[in-house]
């Protein structure tokens, strides 16, 4: 699949020819993390970090928090790249670092190894020195330590030439289980289809910020149909990802979708593109889009608006939400238009009510003994938590990304009790 490419210089994002002449300044690079992050990991690379000039380091924290990123650029130790991984990184890429010793340090199924390469041969320092070794043998040496592999074609870089094929499948095999990305080179989508018929996949830049293709063109590429009207049937889901209903795409309505950010398909019976909402009001922001497995199926990841994603009116096609889904959305909507005599709205206009709830509940929740029990206090807490949750502005739906953000710590805290709990228990 595609790998867009956010590569900095001096807090912007740029683009290189070989490396060495920048041809292109495409400026804040916040908006287009937030593009390009809806088709999954973005590459950002800090290159004044990589060449020693300083660094882009707060800019690249506010992309993390924007998009699913992998990170490099400058990362010479173990424990920078940890510190990046805690930070939110899904995954971090060591370029001249990269030796067994360094690596046996990092989860591995996070971390990529970059071999820049001209004509085969392992190049470092900017790409200006030889080291006599080829990209078969540094994949050979570290296969067993990385999840993946970044394989840039030096003398394709930024010149749109097309990817070697040949190469790229030969490749493919000596990585074994690690994935292999590809970069240099990426022309058309075919580039990025015959890459994933490979089994690599394709890092983009220069061709997504000259407008060779755009976007959906890119990561609609490799997808497949067994349809004869060719469209991908489409599942879609809240960032939950409870399912909402079906529907299906195609590289129209993708191509919309992107473009408005919104729930966009393609609708059977109106024989077009279909705005999701356009006209009951029930809209949806996009946030992901995803494929499956066989490449032919896609996911999106929406937040509904209004009454629900079913033209019948209920949350879904498949009926109302049931749990997490349903707390929430009932108690965001007790939050803003509360009917008379809801408990919830009690809560949210009685701060000390709700907070003495929350430590009563806290407190049956510990002392319960029986699996029944501990369920049925949980959920008492889970309750008062998710009011007190909406009444400072934040969702349950808030709560999973910040409990999927730290999942990606690598450095673990100790957990302790702070003082003021410890001398309660202790007395």
């Amino acid at each position: 699949m595609i790998i867009p490419s956010i590569d900095l210089m001096n807090g912007n994002a740029v683009q290189l020819i070989g490396g060495a002449e920048k041809v292109l300044d495409a400026g804040d690079p916040r908006t287009i993390a937030d593009h390009f992050g809806l088709v999954g990991e973005i590459a950002v690379i800090d290159l004044d970090a990589a060449l020693g000039r300083g660094s882009n380091e707060s800019v690249v924290r506010d992309l993390i928090s924007r998009a699913p990123c992998r990170v490099g650029g400058g990362i010479r130790d173990a424990g920078t790249a940890t510190r990046w991984l805690d930070a939110g990184a899904k995954k971090v890429i060591l370029g001249t670092a990269a030796c067994p010793e360094v690596l046996k340090e990092l989860p591995r199924e996070r971390v990529i190894v970059a071999l820049d390469a001209r004509d085969g041969e392992v190049v470092t320092e900017g790409w200006t020195k030889g080291t006599g070794a080829s990209v078969e043998d540094r994949i050979t040496e570290l296969r067993d330590y990385a999840g993946g592999f970044l394989v840039t074609f030096v003398e394709r870089e930024g010149r749109m030439q097309g990817l070697p094929m040949d190469r790229v499948g030969r490749l493919v095999r000596l990585a074994g289980p690690a994935r292999l990305t590809v970069a240099g080179g990426v022309r058309t989508p075919d580039d990025i289809t015959a890459a994933d018929r490979a089994g690599a996949d394709a890092q983009v830049g220069m061709a997504l910020y000259t407008r060779a293709f755009d976007l959906a063109d890119g990561f609609c590429a490799p997808l497949r149909s067994d349809r004869p009207d060719g469209l991908w049937p489409t599942v879609v889901t809240d960032p939950s990802g409870r399912a909402l209903g079906l529907t299906y795409s195609s590289i129209e309505s993708v191509r919309a979708a992107f473009e408005m950010r919104r729930g966009v398909y393609y609708s059977r019976s109106r024989q077009g593109v279909w705005k999701k909402g356009e006209t009951s009001g029930a809209t949806q922001e996009l946030l992901a889009v995803t494929t499956d497995c066989d490449r032919d199926a896609l996911r999106f990841t929406v937040r509904q608006r209004g009454r629900g994603f079913c033209h019948l009116g209920t949350d879904t096609c498949f009926g109302q939400l049931a749990g997490f889904g349903a707390l929430d959305r009932t108690v965001a909507s007790r939050t803003a238009d509360a009917p008379s005599g809801s408990y919830t709205a009690r809560l949210l206009n009685d701060p000390e009510l709700l907070k003495s709830k929350l430590i009563e509940e806290s407190t049956e929740l510990i002392e319960s003994s029986t699996p029944s029990g501990a369920a049925g206090e949980a959920a008492d807490v889970i309750y008062f938590a998710a009011v007190a949750a909406h009444s400072r502005g934040a969702s349950l739906a808030d709560v999973e990304r910040c409990l999927d953000r730290r999942s990606l710590r690598v450095t673990r805290r100790r957990g302790d009790a702070k003082l003021a709990q410890k001398k309660e228990v202790e007395s």
